[in-house]
């Protein structure tokens, strides 16, 4: 175990030199075990050679002797709002990163979620730097927003593939890969609008609930960048199951839908407009790559089974369900779906688009209750996901191109969600 003065030496080794952030920095960190603590401190370090930077976490309480060294300071503190999620930024986070960069008079700030220290020294740098700064990508408007864009596996963050990205991607006309990273890059207008958001939350005694940074930028007429992040360790969730999963995140992201359709209604996005970042676009696999990846197909394999059995189960036991919230068109492609073998179970991005955008509406219309609504969801986001392993395993497209696909798809389709908005009663049966 490390020793208890070991940050405030990491912190010394701090060197002079070109101030590569020309802003009042904080960083606002999340609780972190104390070998993550020294490791993020260490890279800070590095990102921000001679630069002032602000260090504020909670765990400097614990630690007496990681006091002020060099050009970096912790600033230890008592959140004004103390969260339980240890794998998400939530509104206390947002509120307590606010309240200390208004004391400490910053105009910058980073809130680094769990796991900070696997986010690479490139990346912190990068996040600030975007802060305050003009981008052609912005159309040189200045940065309040920086997302970071992660580079996971294939079958990391699938929740977020599925829906989060392409949700927001086709109401909001961004292209950020990740709207809800676990680290940001703020300016200080950014980040009051989030704590006043948070405060509605955190004054209801509800510290843990999401904000989604990507669309409260968008109505504010905020300008977002997206930087290239490289790989991270993604938190683990603290729940188990994958039903609370989706109901805390996806049902999340549906009432932020709800409470803001008067603006995605008449924000126009451009159909199958690439991301701003590259996809994944690797060619299809040769037959010698297929015989090297033998061994992984038969794992793929055996995730899928579960999955599709899943599926076929709530197809027997929900299907009732699902009538009241999905047209007939999207019961029959789920009935074709459900006569097919598990080798060629492919979802068409058509019926999973027309899928979520229903189960949004729903949500809204309180159809049934919404912890059921989402609990619905459940297999069919499994049946998605088995289709997406099936079709990316076959090597005909790559797991970033197939995605970047469906988010097209989600944009093409969105005047079917706008106009059940509108008159939900018409599309009825």
């Amino acid at each position: 175990m490390p020793s208890a003065d070991a940050i405030s030496e990491t912190v010394a080794t701090a060197t002079t030199g070109q101030n590569l952030v020309p802003e009042r920095l904080l960083v606002s960190l999340c609780s972190l075990p104390h070998e993550a603590l020294e490791a993020t401190i260490a890279n800070l370090v590095s990102a921000f050679p001679g630069q002032n930077i602000l260090v504020a976490t909670p765990d400097a309480a614990a630690q007496p002797a990681a006091q002020s060294s060099g050009t970096l300071s912790l600033l230890p503190y008592t959140p004004a709002a103390a969260s339980r999620a240890a794998w998400l930024l939530t509104a206390a986070d947002f509120l307590n990163t606010f309240k200390l960069a208004e004391e400490q008079h910053a105009t910058v700030c980073l809130l680094l979620g769990p796991e900070a220290q696997s986010l690479s020294i490139d990346a912190l740098h990068a996040l600030a730097q975007a802060i305050g700064s003009g981008s052609a990508s912005a159309g040189g408007s200045i940065i309040d927003l920086a997302v970071p864009r992660y580079s996971l596996g294939p079958r990391e963050g699938l929740v977020n593939s599925a829906i989060l990205y392409p949700v927001t991607r086709a109401l909001y006309g961004t292209s950020a890969r990740f709207p809800l990273a676990v680290d940001l890059g703020l300016s200080l207008r950014m980040a009051e609008r989030l704590a006043t958001v948070a405060q509605k939350f955190t004054a209801a005694n509800q510290n843990d609930a999401l904000l989604w940074p990507i669309s409260e930028a968008a109505i504010a007429g905020f300008a977002i960048v997206e930087v290239p992040a490289g790989p991270r360790t993604v938190p683990t969730p603290v729940a188990a199951d994958l039903n609370t999963l989706l109901t805390q995140i996806v049902g999340s992201l549906f009432a932020d839908i709800d409470a803001k359709a008067a603006f995605w209604q008449r924000t126009h996005t451009n159909p199958g407009a690439p991301s701003s970042a590259q996809p994944d676009v690797s060619p299809a696999k040769t037959k010698m790559d297929r015989s090297a990846t033998d061994s992984e197909d038969a794992l793929i394999e055996t995730a899928i089974a579960p999955m599709l059995d899943s599926f076929h189960l709530a197809y027997t036991n929900l299907h009732e369900i699902w009538s009241l919230i999905l047209p007939p068109n999207s019961l029959l492609g789920l009935k074709k779906l459900s006569l097919l073998p598990a080798e060629s179970f492919q979802m068409p991005d058509g019926l999973w688009v027309r899928i979520v955008y229903d189960f949004v509406l729903a949500y809204r219309l309180r159809t049934l209750n919404r912890g059921h609504l989402l609990g619905a969801l459940t297999p069919l986001y499994l049946a998605w996901v088995a289709s997406h392993l099936n079709l990316t395993a076959a090597g005909a497209i790559s797991p970033g191109r197939h995605i970047e696909q469906l988010a097209a798809a989600f944009e093409t389709d969105k005047s079917y969600l706008v106009s059940r908005w509108r008159w939900p009663d018409r599309f009825n049966p």
